[in-house]
């Protein structure tokens, strides 16, 4: 995912989050819905993830340091890690506290037509937004699925945002008929009802967030494309006749180190050694501009250590991976 990209995704949930938060708010003072209560705080809190997603961007574009020496890139995981254990549960939580209250001591709604007229106007709102995140989606998506997409992305922002609104939007549906069969049958319940439904979804919602968000923060390879590409840039045929094993990482979105152990022939000198080398580390920057810290090793290949296993295998598979 592109920087851009991310970004004005993510400006444009925000910009829609704050205008429905307030809108959600007034509707809640004019007619005590609980669902509306309950969709001001979670618009609110996702006002809150946006900011901080934004301020992930920010610190991750910090220059390395000799206590970091590879960089903040990190943040940016940090970050909606933050957004999903935190804002989303918390948002998660009182929703489904504001639900088994108003269950529990249930009222009529006063002014009905302010939270339905609010709960279209922000339907409104958040499928402009969710469109938004789904066109600056596709170009990086692929031929991938959205439950791929969301799996494999390597830049939190993206599939961070698709997560929340439409989490928003389901949440603003359940609103709705929430309040739709309050009016209908004069019971408050179903209020209740309703914001207890978006409570468990923003819940759910935090739970996939945080199982993707922690695989990104212990560190993932490259992509199974990046891999291939790696490896075939790797070896000259000359020189450098196999990758006898290789590790890659994610350092950040857009930062990925490459680890090598290369085959060279076992009559070539330092200085040809040297050259190839160099030369393979041009070729991998070519085909994979942002492996940024690259480390190669030359050696010389023992098939009999391979036979037995004592050579480490090569780089496993991203498919091969939990996630």
């Amino acid at each position: 995912m592109s920087a851009s990209g991310g970004t004005k995704a993510i400006v444009a949930a925000l910009s829609a989050n704050l205008a429905i938060a307030v809108a959600k708010f007034v509707a809640f003072l004019f007619s005590g819905s609980s669902s509306m209560l309950a969709e001001s705080v979670h618009s609110l809190a996702d006002s809150g993830n946006q900011g901080l997603l934004l301020l992930g961007g920010k610190r991750a574009k910090r220059q390395a340091t000799p206590e970091h020496p590879f960089g903040y890139g990190r943040e940016r995981y940090i970050y909606a890690f933050l957004v999903s254990i935190v804002l989303f549960s918390v948002g998660g939580m009182f929703a489904i506290y504001e639900g088994y209250e108003k269950i529990k001591h249930p009222h009529e709604l006063e002014h009905w037509y302010w939270p339905v007229g609010v709960l279209v106007f922000a339907i409104i709102a958040e499928a402009f937004s969710f469109r938004t995140a789904i066109k600056e989606s596709n170009p990086l998506r692929g031929k991938q699925s959205w439950s791929q997409f969301i799996r494999r992305a390597k830049a939190p922002e993206l599939p961070v945002v698709l997560l929340e609104d439409f989490g928003a939007l389901v949440g603003l549906i359940l609103a709705l008929g929430g309040v739709g069969l309050a009016l209908g049958t004069g019971d408050g319940v179903w209020d209740g009802i309703g914001t207890l439904c978006i409570g468990v979804l923003l819940i759910v919602i935090a739970i996939v967030l945080a199982a993707e968000t922690k695989s990104l923060l212990l560190g993932e390879s490259a992509g199974l494309d990046e891999v291939r590409k790696i490896e075939a840039a790797l070896v000259d045929g000359d020189t450098v006749t196999r990758v006898i094993h290789m590790r890659t990482l994610h350092l950040g979105p857009e930062e990925l180190l490459v680890a090598a152990k290369l085959a060279v022939q076992h009559d070539d000198t330092a200085a040809e050694v040297a050259a190839a080398i160099n030369a393979a580390e041009a070729r991998i920057r070519e085909a994979v501009p942002i492996a940024r810290a690259i480390y190669l090793e030359p050696d010389i290949y023992d098939e009999a250590a391979a036979a037995r296993g004592t050579n480490p295998a090569m780089t496993p598979s991203p498919d091969a991976s939990p996630r």
